[in-house]
């Protein structure tokens, strides 16, 4: 039989097994509750992470800024007194396709209908109808029969004349190709087909209110106008413009027509829209 001293110790050592064995089942508890917690918490800081990112926490979500269509560069009224502020257009927002009707009333007959191309310049056909929204070009002139075209849009009849901003060329032609002679060779289209209106700077490349209507082909050896639409209507009046005489318009150069060519109003309809109908000019303004 054991001794009353070997039973104690078996007793105590039984005793430590069952501490030692609960002991290691609470940590393997505990083991598993922290991981628990540090894969919910890592879970918590992943979907946290990606709501910041894509902006959930934000007071306000983030606008993408609109880009801008057109750049328009402020020209000084104090340099040039010729130019009259009517402020800017917009840079942002401007139609990009299709076409803009445009209708210029003059003394010299039936309106003139344009088509403004708003694909290939848009620039030119938001200034255009930024202008004539602001009755800019309303009882000014055509004050130039030059280059086989009529020059217009210049309230000041000096060729000096504009808003006080200007924007860059957008849709020049290519120049022609070279021939022996000074014509461009045979079959090609013209560069400036009869019925092109396009603007014209001062000097080339700043664009502003002043356009071009042409009355007959013309392809210069280096063409310097952005085309900005063409005329659907009137350009018999064009034309008949186009052969009245001129006189020296002060400065040596022959192209002030002689008998005055008034533009009494010029409107700008919607993107796709139809021309707009213009009252018949008054007998009255008929004479120059």
């Amino acid at each position: 039989m054991a001794s009353s001293r070997d039973r104690q110790r078996k007793l105590a050592r039984a005793k430590l097994d069952r501490q030692l064995a609960r002991r290691a089942a609470v940590a393997k508890r505990r083991r598993q509750i922290r991981a628990g917690v540090g894969a919910a918490v890592v879970l918590v800081l992943i979907v946290a992470g990606s709501a910041w990112a894509l902006g959930a926490f934000d007071s306000e979500p983030e606008k993408k800024a609109a880009d801008d269509v057109c750049l328009w560069t402020a020209e000084d009224g104090a340099v040039n007194t010729n130019l009259k502020d009517v402020g800017q257009p917009p840079t942002t927002g401007l139609p990009t396709s299709g076409t803009r009707p445009m209708t210029i009333t003059t003394n010299q007959g039936g309106p003139i209908t344009v088509e403004l191309d708003q694909t290939d310049a848009p620039c030119g056909a938001a200034s255009l109808g930024y202008l004539a929204g602001r009755s800019f070009f309303d009882n000014t002139t055509c004050h130039e029969i030059t280059e086989g075209a009529l020059r217009c849009g210049d309230p000041t009849g000096t060729g000096l004349g504009g808003p006080t901003y200007s924007f860059y060329d957008e849709n020049v032609p290519a120049a022609p190709e070279p021939s022996p002679s000074a014509s461009p060779a045979p079959g090609q289209p013209a560069t400036y087909p009869k019925g092109t209106v396009a603007m014209i700077g001062n000097p080339p490349g700043s664009n502003s209110s002043q356009f071009l209507i042409f009355f007959k082909d013309a392809s210069p050896a280096k063409p310097a106008y952005s085309v900005v639409g063409k005329v659907t209507g009137g350009l018999d009046v064009v034309e008949k413009i186009g052969a009245m005489p001129t006189e020296d318009n002060g400065n040596g150069a022959k192209v002030k027509p002689k008998t005055q060519v008034l533009v009494q109003s010029v409107t700008v309809g919607e993107p796709g829209a139809a021309p707009a109908e213009s009252p018949a000019p008054s007998p009255s303004a008929s004479a120059g």
